[in-house]
């Protein structure tokens, strides 16, 4: 059996990767260098003219902080750590990282007629970001590193989970590519039943 390690530092090491991706988000909201703003009716125009980038920082947003609630409830259900668990909370750490650059090119191309490489990309990241749930799943099970048979049980619900989410954003990722400002909607409508369920491990945690 791999040697066991305790969590303290895996903990800040995720923490930091959540809150530099969600700094990250940010970066590229600004009005255009070439859109001249003489008037206040200009400037209200070109905050038009951000307004997707705007909704695709606050989708991601709200992705990176219920990934990170779902993250810190489910080492919540470890006391320890191994190595094919870091390594799986390390791939999972780098789909977070990734995601502030589709949702860039999501900002800025998703009202054109070239959105589908944006769409396509940011599914792909949620896929394979549920792959990794997968793995934290399997590994902590695998290698004993849950407090208690409850924690078993809710672990291995959250890698059920992340098979529902492979397979629903693979799909999401291939339809893309015909109709990408729908799937691009229905993404967003998605992260509210992962809210639901990252809420209801919090209080079952609590019972």
């Amino acid at each position: 059996m791999s040697e066991t390690i305790q969590n303290t530092r895996l903990e800040a090491f995720s923490d930091g990767v959540f809150a530099i991706a969600i700094t990250l988000l940010v970066i590229d909201i600004k009005i255009p260098s070439t859109l001249e703003i003489q008037t206040s009716a200009d400037l209200w125009h070109a905050l038009r003219h951000i307004a997707p980038s705007m909704f695709s920082f606050l989708l991601s947003f709200g992705i990176i902080l219920i990934t990170w609630v779902n993250h810190h409830n489910a080492l919540r259900l470890v006391n320890k750590s191994c190595g094919a668990f870091l390594y799986a909370n390390g791939f999972l750490l780098l789909t977070v990282a990734f995601i502030p650059f589709p949702t860039s090119l999501q900002g800025e191309y998703i009202m054109t007629d070239h959105a589908a490489p944006a769409v396509i990309l940011f599914n792909a990241v949620l896929a394979f970001q549920a792959l990794g749930w997968i793995l934290i799943a399997e590994t902590g099970v695998k290698n004993n590193l849950c407090k208690s048979e409850n924690a078993v049980l809710e672990l291995r619900k959250s890698g059920k989970y992340g098979y529902f989410a492979l397979i629903l954003y693979a799909l999401c990722t291939i339809i893309a590519f015909r109709f990408p400002l729908a799937i691009a909607i229905f993404t967003a409508i998605t992260w509210v039943f992962w809210l639901i369920i990252g809420i209801n491990i919090k209080h079952q945690e609590m019972d």
